[in-house]
């Protein structure tokens, strides 16, 4: 196949589509994804061509969607999960924590769960509480669960393809306010390994780490801080479990600096763990404490206040200013 400039939700359905046809095993579930072709549209086209025996309109019961997927991965199925919003997801939490994330080591290794549950998440898009969340740190705590978010569609439809594939249970975060971002997607490529992070902007003076919808907002404030002189590294985490510490240590012993950002709360964030575990392993090359920017710990505004509570340029250049002061 030819190399396509697409937007990543068009990315993600190229990637359904692909799985579908490669697996009779597969199967796409969740609400509206059938015939109306999701919420976003980004299932579109998947029920006529494959059929309500694989593409399957499910009641209003996010608990009962995941746990009939726990029951259809046990019979051997790949059932791929749509859940409509990020806030959407917690009456299936307990299926989540207690079944999927926990039934193969409770087996002795015996069972594979292989689902993948995909979650429109995060801000920007004019919405209000229970449609604009970050919950991924809810879902990272939990040993058991893979938790993957890509940033563009080249990501987008290769990571959804190795999440498929694999036979671990993983959560697949789509930055709902990037759908529309187009990007190449090279469909005869070799994938990078799902949870490897990426450099997008290499520099000497400052890292930044992000993921899903803050990456095009650090490539952002990078290019503005090189118009100052300023030399920032730009990573793409991609993965928020397992961490690729090892990328993110290997730049930081470089630049000596780093800043994470994402747009879910800082407060007991993944931006937390990446800091704790970056000051251990990096003690004696940083020369300034790791900052964190991301949203306030405080439910999610009215739309009209989003931009205030969502980490943006202004807010990413001051911790590289900060740090870089030190």
């Amino acid at each position: 196949m030819a190399v396509k400039k697409l937007p990543i939700a068009k990315a993600i359905n190229e990637s359904l589509r692909k799985a579908l046809e490669t697996d009779p095993k597969v199967l796409v579930m969740g609400e509206d994804v059938g015939q109306l072709g999701g919420v976003f549209r980004v299932t579109d086209g998947l029920f006529k061509d494959f059929g309500e025996g694989r593409v399957i309109d499910t009641p209003l019961a996010e608990s009962g969607i995941v746990g009939t997927a726990i029951g259809l991965a046990l019979r051997g199925y790949r059932p791929v999960v749509e859940i409509q919003f990020d806030g959407f997801v917690f009456p299936a939490y307990d299926q989540i924590v207690t079944q999927l994330a926990k039934m193969h080591a409770r087996s002795l290794g015996k069972i594979k769960l292989p689902v993948v549950i995909r979650i429109p998440y995060g801000g920007g898009i004019g919405a209000v509480e229970h449609h604009s969340e970050s919950p991924e740190a809810l879902f990272a705590h939990v040993a058991g669960l893979k938790i993957v978010s890509p940033s563009d569609a080249s990501d987008a439809y290769w990571m959804l393809q190795q999440a498929i594939q694999g036979d671990d249970p993983v959560i697949f975060f789509e930055p709902k306010r990037r759908y529309w971002d187009k990007g190449e997607v090279d469909f005869d490529a070799i994938p990078a390994p799902l949870h490897s992070a990426r450099v997008e902007r290499a520099g000497t003076d400052l890292t930044l780490v992000a993921y899903g919808p803050m990456v095009k907002v650090c490539k952002e404030a990078a290019a503005a801080a090189a118009d100052e002189g300023k030399s920032v590294e730009v990573l793409d985490l991609r993965s928020m479990s397992p961490i690729d510490f090892d990328t993110i240590q290997a730049s930081v012993e470089k630049t000596r600096r780093l800043v994470v950002v994402h747009e879910a709360p800082v407060f007991y964030g993944a931006g937390a763990e990446i800091a704790a575990r970056i000051t251990e392993r990096c003690f004696y090359h940083l020369e300034a404490p790791v900052l964190r920017v991301g949203g306030y710990h405080a439910p999610y505004p009215p739309a009209r206040l989003e931009e205030e509570y969502l980490p943006g340029l202004d807010r990413v250049l001051d911790a590289v200013d900060r740090s870089l002061a030190y």
